[in-house]
């Protein structure tokens, strides 16, 4: 089974519309979550969340195309574009690690993907994968709109063209002339996550050579907030100071924060990206997934799925709990979520679960649903590179016996990032990232 590792980054989030300009928001502690912008939003019982902001769809589409396609779809082949070109170094790729965020922003908006055929990979090795727990919904909801107000006749026929959830990963085999598999990944917010071991799997056992995951989400529609305000799964009350609202482990919390973006993977055969003198950034070692099979919406009390998803990726890396270094925890702030994902970490880790450190990033970035997992798995990758941990924002009193990381980042040298992701329905999953450098001591 062949080894593997990532090689491109991209991002376009409330936190900035580059994977550098994730990170540096993320290591330097800076939320994403504001008030919403909009009149849509006015009436709605919980008003806060994490926009994409800046960003200009033309910019990497042409004018015809991107007016057809839906802002989630937009983002998605923006942050696709730079992991790929970071991936084959081309001019205007991701910037230099530690660049504002700001110039970030910039060289991320001037990356410059070459022809399908320029591409250094087999097109018939070369597979996409989009994850999402939705999809364009905006699309089906104009549409249905016009249906309503105009009759049969005035359903656009874009939403049979592009309105499926899958829609993006269709869109981007055709950019990239991409000829494996495309399809869509949908387990709620798991989603991202799953997606990444599903690209682990397929390169693992040789179906592919490279696999590009693009995790993807518009969740801050008015239908959708409202529905999940119903349900009292969302923090509300935060208008006056939303960067205060997403509070994982803490005793105040109350909820998630929703955020909407997307995000890129680029995960290679290591033969292939050494004979191509690519740089390996990570490496994916491990990969479990599990259901609770025990309720709609909350999570099984003991965490007894989300044990046996990170014992699973465990086993699946050839690894004991020893070699976890540090958890990015799915934290996303709900009284139940927190408290079953520390029961499942402490089953999983034993002992050390008080002493690996923890962070929760969702306290900057809010939840990105379907796309979490490969945000968090880009904040992952970035901290096992520079040896720091983001902080949990907002856990002014934890309630759990972690390791929490708050206040500031913390420099530590890592091996090893164990990152988690849960959803509705029981939806679970775990990614285990190493450091190449750790990686090649233990080949020698």
């Amino acid at each position: 089974m062949r080894r593997v590792v990532v090689t491109g980054l991209g991002a376009i989030t409330p936190s900035g519309n580059s994977a550098d300009a994730l990170w540096e928001a993320a290591r330097a502690g800076r939320s994403a979550i504001g008030v919403l912008e909009g009149e849509e939003f006015a009436d709605l019982p919980v008003r806060i969340g994490g926009q994409v902001r800046d960003f200009d769809p033309e910019a990497h589409l042409p004018r015809a195309l991107a007016r057809r396609l839906s802002p989630v779809q937009q983002w998605a082949i923006a942050a696709a574009d730079q992991a790929v070109a970071q991936a084959i170094k081309v001019s205007g790729a991701e910037a230099d690690p530690g660049v504002s965020a700001a110039s970030g922003d910039r060289a991320a908006a001037s990356a410059v993907v070459p022809a399908p055929d320029d591409l250094p990979w087999d097109p018939q090795r070369l597979v996409v994968l989009a994850a999402t727990g939705s999809g364009p919904v905006d699309a089906m909801q104009a549409a249905t709109r016009a249906y309503d107000e105009g009759g049969p006749r005035s359903v656009p026929l874009t939403l049979a063209i592009y309105g499926a959830p899958d829609g993006a990963a269709a869109l981007l085999s055709q950019r990239y002339g991409a000829l494996g598999t495309s399809h869509g990944v949908s387990a709620t917010c798991a989603s991202g996550a799953v997606g990444l071991g599903d690209g682990l799997r397929l390169i693992r056992h040789g179906y592919a050579d490279a696999v590009l995951v693009v995790g993807m989400e518009d969740c801050l529609g008015p239908v959708n907030l409202s529905s999940n305000a119903n349900l009292r799964a969302l923090a509300a009350g935060f208008e006056a100071d939303p960067a205060s609202a997403s509070r994982p482990f803490d005793r105040d919390r109350s909820g998630f924060v929703m955020s909407h973006g997307a995000a890129a993977i680029l995960l290679e055969a290591e033969d292939t990206a050494q004979g191509r003198g690519a740089e390996a950034l990570a490496e994916l070692t491990g990969f479990g997934a599990s259901s609770d099979a025990h309720h709609p919406t909350a999570p099984h009390p003991e965490g007894r799925g989300a044990a046996l998803s990170m014992r699973a990726c465990l086993a699946d890396a050839g690894l004991g709990p020893e070699a976890v270094d540090h958890v990015n925890a799915h934290g996303t702030g709900t009284p139940a979520g927190d408290a079953a994902e520390v029961r499942a970490l402490s089953e999983v880790l034993g002992p050390r679960a008080r002493e690996v450190p923890v962070t929760a990033t969702k306290s900057t970035t809010g939840h990105l649903l379907g796309a979490a997992g490969v945000v968090e798995g880009i904040l992952a990758i970035r901290s096992l590179r520079d040896g720091l941990i983001p902080p949990t924002l907002n856990a002014d009193d934890p309630e759990f016996d972690l390791d929490l990381v708050r206040g500031e980042a913390r420099r530590i040298d890592l091996g090893t990032v164990l990152s988690t992701s849960f959803g509705f329905g029981g939806h679970n999953a775990a990614v285990l990232f190493a450091r190449m450098e750790r990686h090649e001591e233990e080949s020698r």
